[in-house]
């Protein structure tokens, strides 16, 4: 994953997160798609502060996004996604906490 800007022809992200919002699946997946390096880059942040980690940061982002994706929100731009993802992993992570 780098950080080029996406192809003149694709939807700017906020444009994406509205159509996901609205139900669009495939926008959906194109959000995550451009956003999980930084999803992980977040995962591996939250799994450090762990004492035991009871997963890894792939599995942590993939969780996060069955919570937000049941939830049905509507983040309004990337900053807002992607502190909703960190929520949700942070709850993830008290989740299998309490598991134990």
């Amino acid at each position: 994953m780098t950080d080029r800007p996406p192809p003149a022809d694709d939807p700017p992200l906020t444009e994406l997160l509205k159509r996901s919002a609205d139900g669009d699946h495939l926008a959906r997946d194109r959000v995550w798609t451009e956003l999980h390096g930084q999803l992980r880059a977040r995962a591996r942040s939250q799994l450090a502060r762990e004492s035991a980690p009871q997963c890894d940061p792939t599995e942590l982002v993939h969780e996060a996004f069955l919570k937000l994706d049941r939830l049905e929100l509507a983040p309004r731009d990337r900053l807002h996604f992607l502190a909703l993802a960190a929520r949700a992993m942070r709850q993830v992570l008290v989740e299998q906490a309490r598991a134990r």
